[in-house]
């Protein structure tokens, strides 16, 4: 079972994300390597803007390679080089999660792997499993 919660100890949400999940109970989880900005033929756009759009579609793609939802996601992780505008980024961002509100920090980094890269995004996914009749 996954529980969000917004503690009214701790200040509200600056953004669209959860200060936490707990998860209780068979689940499985799937944790990713930092996606990038890349294309499948290896090709970076210049965009900082279409790099997130792109990293984040590779999230998505992971996640659905392995039967999980963007709702799975419990956390994510934001490296970014550079400047990025703030309306832009949660455009994009709001588009990819739409109302799902999972654990979120962003870090902005000097540089990342390749001086092309300006957007690396972590991401861990739990997705929880359904007990038949014999394990209950």
């Amino acid at each position: 079972m996954r529980t969000s919660r917004n503690p009214e100890t701790i200040h509200p949400p600056v953004a669209p994300y959860t200060h936490q999940i707990e998860t209780t109970g068979p689940q499985r989880w799937l944790t990713l390597s930092g996606q990038v900005g890349m294309e499948t033929d290896g090709t970076i756009p210049e965009s900082p803007l279409e790099q997130l759009q792109l990293a984040l579609e590779n999230v998505k793609r992971n996640i659905e390679a392995a039967d999980m939802a963007v709702e799975d996601i419990t956390k994510l992780v934001f490296y970014l080089v550079g400047e990025f505008d703030a309306e832009s980024r949660k455009r994009i961002m709001g588009q990819f999660l739409g109302e799902h509100l999972p654990c979120m920090t962003m870090i902005y980094v000097v540089a990342l792997a390749s001086p092309d890269l300006k957007v690396e995004v972590d991401a861990w996914v739990c997705q929880e499993m359904a007990l038949n009749n014999e394990e209950v």
